[in-house]
């Protein structure tokens, strides 16, 4: 992590403290703060610098291409891309994957949903869990917890290592693979290899209610921190089944109020737009999503793991249920909306997944007639001058609900491409979370590294996958400064987001 104290381009002449790059997080972002001569912080930001422009490369493309290409969007969550656009082009299509083909992609999906918590929990967040915001920065990092916790970081590398190899089971691949299709999936698994893979479920159980407990007895040595840190009240999103119930793969979409009160409930995803609006501002390449019924100010809502174990009236596998109902008797019935608890409930959802990881192996080792059932369904043919398909597709990510959306020409080709990744989702929840850090721990001390790591602390908590958050909204906002050799600015000019150019005089 490098940190800048500068002045800032400000007619007041505030000071700007700049966190650049943030660490510890998938893709590149910054935090700036502004404080005044009495340190007081006046401003407070979350900058996503790096643009990738996805939403575009899709068009044009054969819709068959699309499911192994928006993998690229990140090397963390490409399962969760894979899914989300097979499912859109399937609602596009008019295609229904047969029984074999949704197991396998569930199987898949709750594979890349505990292997990506084990990530982000042992090897990304619990160098600062395990040795202090102020620790030393050169410990502050998965070596160190191998030297100090050698048993837990063992646990995280083989819980990962666990559901990578049900990803390469069903996808191919552990990283980019190409299992899942339109219609179905086009691999099939072996009986031994689920076999040996069910063999080793017990472990993994065990290893992941030892995660959940390790994360509450932290939040019981020093609650004073983790019932506080970050505290912001939100909206909650995520998808829920008909039920009530928690549905990582399938459902509709629901929404709570701060206070826990159902807003929204089983609002159909293909009409996502009919609820969601998006905003672009000028200092961020990633957009702002928000309820249109409230606006932008009273709008934004918080995904991902706190907000699911919440949202949902309950979890389906037995041990994760359990450990919910205890994390929610630890605010006795109260919504949590403290940042660091987001943990608990990442845990949580890992332990979920492997249940779930373990039933359909199961069920895929039993059933010989399902195992080798049909796993795909015709391409439909269409005829010249046919009106454009569109569907939407939307799975719960790791980090949050992610939604894709297609339309595909007569001739096959996607005509538009509509991505909000998780990330996206929680971008004003970050940026509230980042305010409200650094004014219980800046405002009138003096910076320490310790402190500005506490910024990240927030951040990280959300496990942000900045890179698949990146898409530009009409007009990319630009910058072009013109120096002289000495340093001077001899001339700018500003494209704004609405592509208004505007020249800034010399100083």
């Amino acid at each position: 992590m490098t940190t800048r104290l500068e002045t800032a381009a400000h007619p007041e002449g505030l000071r700007r403290v700049v966190i650049d790059p943030v660490s510890r997080v998938e893709g590149h972002g910054k935090v700036t703060l502004l404080l005044d001569d009495h340190d007081r912080v006046q401003q407070a930001r979350l900058h996503i610098v790096e643009f990738r422009g996805f939403e575009r490369f899709i068009e044009g493309r054969p819709y068959w291409e699309v499911p192994v290409m928006v993998q690229r969007l990140c090397g963390i969550c490409p399962v969760s891309h894979h899914l989300a656009a097979c499912k859109a082009i399937d609602a596009a299509l008019g295609l229904t994957a047969p029984p074999l083909a949704k197991l396998l992609r569930r199987l898949m999906h709750h594979a890349q949903v505990m292997q990506s918590h084990a990530l982000h929990f042992f090897h990304l967040s619990s160098p600062d869990l395990l040795f202090g915001f102020d620790a030393e920065p050169t410990r502050r990092h998965i070596l160190a917890v191998a030297q100090a916790h050698p048993d837990i970081a063992r646990q995280g590398v083989l819980l990962r290592r666990f559901g990578q190899r049900v990803i390469e089971l069903t996808a191919g691949k552990r990283i980019h693979g190409t299992g899942a299709i339109p219609g179905g999936m086009n691999r099939r698994p072996e009986h031994a290899a689920c076999a040996a893979l069910l063999a080793e479920v017990p472990q993994m159980l065990a290893w992941a209610e030892g995660a959940v407990d390790l994360v509450r007895r932290l939040h019981e040595s020093d609650s004073a921190l983790y019932d506080h840190f970050g505290d912001v009240p939100a909206a909650m999103l995520s998808l829920v089944a008909p039920d009530g119930a928690l549905d990582l793969y399938d459902g509709a979409l629901r929404w709570r109020d701060a206070q826990g009160e159902v807003m929204l409930d089983q609002v159909p995803v293909g009409r996502y737009l009919d609820v969601i609006a998006e905003e672009v501002r000028p200092w961020t390449y990633m957009k702002f999503p928000h309820l249109r019924s409230l606006g932008t100010e009273a709008g934004w809502y918080r995904v991902g793991p706190l907000a699911r174990v919440q949202n949902a009236d309950r979890l389906t596998t037995p041990r994760a249920e359990l450990r919910r109902q205890a994390f929610l008797a630890r605010w006795s019935g109260q919504v949590v909306h403290a940042v660091l608890a987001t943990h608990w409930a990442r845990m949580i959802e890992m332990l979920h997944s492997l249940e779930v990881v373990a039933d359909l192996l199961q069920r895929l080792t039993d059933d010989e007639a399902l195992r080798s059932g049909p796993i795909a369904v015709p391409l439909p043919r269409v005829e010249p001058g046919s009106p454009d398909r569109e569907g939407v597709g939307i799975i719960e990510a790791p980090r949050g609900t992610l939604i894709h959306h297609y339309r595909i020409g007569a001739d096959d080709l996607i005509t538009q491409c509509n991505l909000i990744v998780s990330t996206t989702h929680n971008n004003q929840a970050m940026n509230e979370a980042v305010r409200s850090v650094a004014a219980e721990y800046f405002d009138g001390r003096a910076l320490t590294e310790g402190l500005l790591n506490r910024i990240e602390v927030a951040i990280r908590a959300y496990d942000p996958c900045l890179s698949c958050a990146t898409h530009a909204l009409g007009q990319m906002p630009l910058e072009v400064d013109l120096q002289s050799a000495d340093g001077q600015r001899r001339d700018r000019l500003l494209r704004h987001g609405d592509g208004r150019i505007e020249r800034v005089a010399a100083r």
